[in-house]
């Protein structure tokens, strides 16, 4: 399932109903957002049946920011802001993609472009759940910046 989104009007499907989603026991899904010109992932959020109304509603990406408990448009301070263009349900409902246009520098509140700008180095024949370090404590699991 998707929807789109004409700049300026909400997005098609708000006010009817939602398809049939699988909400988290805390009544959140996940959703991903991507860069509609270049599919770039920017970021992963979360979203409740509000965080989405709002999104459908108003074009602008709202998301349930979990350690305040509240709502959250992306960019309401920052000006970081993210226009939706379509919202894509996965095969099991249980995940969102959203595809938007990002205002500004970009997604990630460090002054990345993307949130996912680190990557997991593993040596060649290591398994990834392999520790090498000898203190798990102390690995950062290769992961580079």
């Amino acid at each position: 399932m998707t929807a789109s989104f004409r700049s300026g009007t909400p997005l098609e499907g708000a006010g009817r109903p939602l398809p049939q989603l699988r909400w988290d026991a805390k009544g959140l899904i996940p959703a991903i957002a991507q860069e509609r010109s270049t599919g770039e992932v920017l970021m992963l959020a979360w979203m409740n049946k509000e965080a989405l109304a709002q999104t459908l509603q108003t074009g602008r990406a709202c998301y349930w920011s979990r350690s305040r408990s509240e709502l959250w448009f992306k960019g309401e301070t920052s000006g970081e802001r993210q226009w939706v263009h379509e919202i894509r349900v996965d095969c099991d409902g249980d995940a969102l993609i959203l595809i938007v246009d990002q205002d500004g520098q970009g997604a990630c509140h460090t002054g990345h472009h993307s949130c996912f700008f680190r990557t997991i180095q593993q040596a060649q024949g290591e398994s990834p759940d392999q520790d090498q370090s000898g203190d798990r404590g102390q690995d950062d699991g290769g992961i580079q910046s």
